[in-house]
């Protein structure tokens, strides 16, 4: 997928988290593991949101492998410990299809 492409799944998974409560805190937080497309916060709770999307969901969830889950928690662990958080969070992943956004918490491998 292409950047621009990209870029706007994340815009639209920003507004679906915004109208549904969560506080946007942070967008693309970088390590050297990989990225976390957006991290929101939400009841005390810090979501890390993995964004992916496609023509339909199942092409776009397929693309969130293990290995890709765990770059993804070491990253999260970069996060916690630069910004010294030590309370509740989960992955969760934003699917994003022509036919509407759906919304997975808490995601494990």
């Amino acid at each position: 997928m292409s950047r621009a492409k990209g870029n706007i799944a994340e815009d639209k998974a920003c507004t679906f988290l915004y109208e549904n409560g969560f506080e946007i805190l942070e967008r693309n937080f970088y390590s050297r593991f990989g990225e976390i497309d957006v991290i929101v916060t939400k009841e005390n709770v810090l979501h890390f949101v993995e964004v992916k999307s496609g023509v339909d969901y199942e092409l776009a969830i397929q693309n969130i492998t293990p290995s890709k889950l765990s770059k993804l928690l070491k990253t999260c662990d970069v996060y916690m410990k630069k910004n010294a958080y030590d309370g509740d969070y989960m992955l969760d992943a934003l699917v994003v299809t022509p036919a509407g956004i759906e919304h997975l918490e808490n995601i494990t491998i």
